[in-house]
């Protein structure tokens, strides 16, 4: 008896290659396994989700630029506006005069001094404190010292030694007076007339010889027409003391303090 051959059980997969022979395809059957080697999609949600957020950061921080540059361009603004009003029209003197630069004689020293800005700042520190002293004589009911229409008693001049020189190219003069003081009664204000006259130095000693007082600070009241010197102490009374005082002013071409006149002799101006 002969023995049968065994063939291999038809698979469907056997099948389906057998139908692509004969129908001349080259390529694998489709199935499962093809289509888990074909081309995959590039972009994926994950890659959409990071695009986003890499586009969401670049606006925002665009958007933080601009406020960043708006509120530098308006402090700016603002601080140029500031500098404007600080540096405003200058304010007259309280004498009313010019400044101490412009009237000093041709060949003086400069009075020494600091910037512009360190100057207006103890301007308004005097003026401060001018103010506080006027509310305190306010609160006592009186009028201070430099207010009244005349000057105050508590100090009697004994003797004036004055010196002069006199500019004719600028009109310009520098004079010292030294005043002999005799006080009446304790007060540490001495007040004297002085109008458009720049003030260089003050100084106050006892007897001439004797050590200095301390000056506090200097001012001019023009509703009076006064300079007012603030002395650190009181002068002590039945005691004389020597004023210094060191200034320049304008030769003024109206009838007032020590002014310059012309007049007309055959056809010349002297």
């Amino acid at each position: 008896m002969a023995l049968e051959e065994k063939r291999p059980p038809v698979t469907p997969m056997m099948i389906e290659e057998e139908a692509a022979l004969r129908n001349g395809s080259r390529g694998p059957p489709p199935g499962p396994w093809a289509e888990a080697a074909g081309p995959r999609p590039r972009t994926t949600e994950r890659h959409i989700a990071v695009h986003k957020r890499l586009v969401l950061g670049f606006a925002v921080s665009i958007l933080a630029l601009l406020a960043v540059t708006m509120i530098a361009v308006l402090l700016s603004v603002r601080f140029e506006e500031c500098g404007a009003a600080a540096d405003g029209p200058p304010r007259a003197g309280g004498n009313g005069s010019v400044s101490g630069a412009a009237r000093q004689p041709p060949g003086a020293g400069q009075t020494p001094g600091g910037p512009e800005e360190e100057a207006r700042g103890g301007e308004a520190a005097e003026e401060e404190e001018e103010e506080e002293e006027e509310e305190e004589w306010q609160r006592r009911r009186e009028l201070p010292p430099w207010a009244r229409p005349r000057l105050p008693r508590h100090l009697r001049p004994l003797h004036y030694n004055l010196m002069l020189c006199a500019f004719m190219e600028n009109f310009t003069f520098s004079g010292e007076v030294n005043v002999q003081l005799e006080v009446r009664n304790a007060s540490r204000y001495i007040v004297l007339h002085a109008h458009r006259m720049h003030i260089e130095a003050v100084r106050v000693a006892e007897d001439k010889l004797a050590g200095g007082v301390r000056v506090a600070r200097t001012f001019f009241y023009p509703q009076t027409q006064v300079f007012v010197v603030v002395l650190n102490r009181s002068l002590e009374v039945q005691r004389s003391y020597n004023l210094k005082i060191i200034y320049n002013a304008l030769i003024e071409n109206e009838l007032l303090g020590f002014f310059r006149s012309s007049y007309v002799l055959h056809g010349e101006r002297r």
